[in-house]
């Protein structure tokens, strides 16, 4: 009685972090950024005859918040400090299951756009303040704009297992879009050890 994406949204959202075993690079499309590398493909690792497609698809959830950290960290790096995010559209608008893995994964708030046609909003404030009604876009912004009261915000518990699975993820980040050296005889692993503590709750 629910789409297939509504299903794979609940089981996967019933998963405990971790429990799926599995690091995915979701480079379907190439990399844009930070590796700016079009010809890399995406991967999936940790998979066994017991994986199922919930846990694929959450590890490809996953997969595009390590990425959006990998972004951060890189913006960090040189010099600009990204202390909360603001979400627009679809996904922000439709999945908290996703908002709430992009904030434990990212540690960061997540706040959800007031406005649900936020491209529309910014043609408007430009069109405000070139027909008078504002001096300036930051005036406009002002007014026009603001978030929703829902906040995501990161979950401890959850933190640490990410911890462990994205530094694997940029051992694989770094061994396929960059050259570099990794350890690759560990990494499937690793995984099983996290997958096995998530099942018993010792992580």
């Amino acid at each position: 009685g629910i789409s297939v994406h509504a299903l794979l949204t609940e089981l996967a959202a019933a998963q405990a972090v971790g429990e799926h075993g599995l690091i995915a690079l979701d480079w379907h499309s190439g990399n844009r950024s930070v590796l700016v590398d079009h010809e890399l493909t995406g991967v999936l690792v940790g998979m066994t005859l017991a994986t199922r497609p919930p846990e694929i698809y959450r590890a490809l959830v996953e997969a595009t918040a390590y990425g959006a950290l990998r972004i951060i960290e890189r913006l960090e790096e040189y010099g600009i400090a990204v202390e909360e995010i603001v979400n627009c559209g679809g996904i922000a608008e439709k999945s908290p299951f996703t908002m709430q893995i992009y904030a434990d994964i990212c540690d960061r708030p997540m706040k959800i756009s007031r406005s649900a046609q936020t491209c529309a909003l910014g043609a408007a404030i430009f069109g405000a303040v070139a027909g008078g009604a504002f001096p300036d876009v930051p005036s406009a912004q002002a007014k026009m704009t603001g978030v929703k009261e829902t906040v995501f915000t990161p979950i401890p518990a959850h933190r640490a297992v990410y911890d462990e699975l994205y530094a694997i993820y940029r051992e694989l980040h770094d061994a396929f879009g960059l050259g570099g050296s990794c350890e690759l005889g560990s990494v499937m692993k690793r995984l099983r050890a996290i997958r096995a503590g998530a099942s018993t709750g010792s992580l």
